[in-house]
């Protein structure tokens, strides 16, 4: 079989395919279906400094080849997830990320100190659509993209950092390229979308928070193109994401420049998702006679 082997930032991975923060938990419960030490990695539930309940309920709907979600970052707290998971997830022999996400500069910069050195890879979230304060905000303006990844990376002696990136704005380049000044080691994209889906009966927005974050197979076409833009403009590796649903979803980001994928909503739709993309990787590179994923990487060129 093809080499899948990764490696980002200095740290290695099994294969290119990490599972997206906020569809895989923890990874216990999906660790009861497969064995999850077959994936490249793991991006966490966001985190945050103190434990949140999140939005109030419905705060998912669904739409044509999409999903939308207001959950609002509900998450058990950062001690919580040291004391609970953080071991599991290592004994599985993957990469641990953890996503973080703050209100302040003050709340970022210390959740990414209190997670240093104990997990692979920090991702910050500062494109929450979800939220009506903290991560939205710093994510809009390449200044204030600068600024949190300075503080975040400030506090960090010994982890990488990735910045995931919201598409919700007038230029992802340039705010990757904020994030890159910041001192980013990585960038990932693209964060949900913003959208909204009515209830025709009532005549109100299905979520109760009005509008949510879109994911889904729909965003791909947008996702990719965001993520070759991106791949364009910086000089850090680069981890796609968005709408990923098999192998050659996943290709596609690959030859784009990315480095990595995530995978996020298909994990509702198909459990097994990520082992299949993992196992159509192969066959696919086998059937082109290609020895390394590496060598695909970047290769897309443009037609004219």
């Amino acid at each position: 079989m093809a080499d899948l082997h990764t490696k980002i930032c200095g740290v290695e991975f099994k294969n290119p395919v990490i599972a997206a923060s906020g569809t895989f938990g923890f990874g216990k419960e999906f660790n009861e279906i497969y064995d999850i030490s077959v994936l490249g990695g793991v991006s966490t539930k966001g985190l945050t400094l103190e434990p949140r309940a999140g939005n109030p309920t419905p705060r998912i709907a669904e739409g044509r080849g999409v999903i939308l979600n207001a959950v609002g970052l509900q998450n058990p707290g950062v001690e919580k997830f040291l004391r609970e998971d953080l071991d599991f997830l290592k004994s599985k022999g993957i990469v641990v990320i953890a996503n973080v996400a703050g209100k302040t500069l003050e709340n970022y910069a210390g959740i990414c100190a209190r997670l240093d050195g104990l997990v692979d890879m920090i991702e910050l979230n500062i494109s929450c659509p979800n939220v009506k304060c903290g991560g939205m905000a710093f994510g809009i303006r390449p200044e204030s993209v600068e600024q949190v990844t300075r503080a975040a990376k400030n506090s960090l002696k010994k982890t990488p950092l990735i910045v995931k990136l919201s598409p919700n704005v007038e230029s992802i380049a340039t705010n990757a390229l904020a994030a890159q000044r910041g001192g980013a080691d990585c960038v990932s994209l693209i964060n949900t979308l913003t959208g909204m889906v009515v209830d025709i009966e009532r005549r109100k927005p299905l979520i109760v928070n009005n509008t949510g974050g879109v994911a889904g197979a729909g965003i791909k076409p947008t996702a990719v193109r965001m993520t070759y833009e991106v791949c364009c403009a910086v000089n850090i590796p680069v981890i796609g994401m968005g709408g990923i649903t098999c192998a050659e979803d996943a290709l596609e980001f690959i030859m784009a420049g990315a480095a990595a994928v995530q995978v996020g909503t298909a994990n509702f739709t198909d459990t097994l998702v990520m082992p299949k993309i993992i196992d159509g990787l192969n066959r696919w590179l086998d059937a082109h006679g290609i020895a390394d994923i590496g060598a695909v990487r970047g290769t897309l060129t443009l037609n004219g």
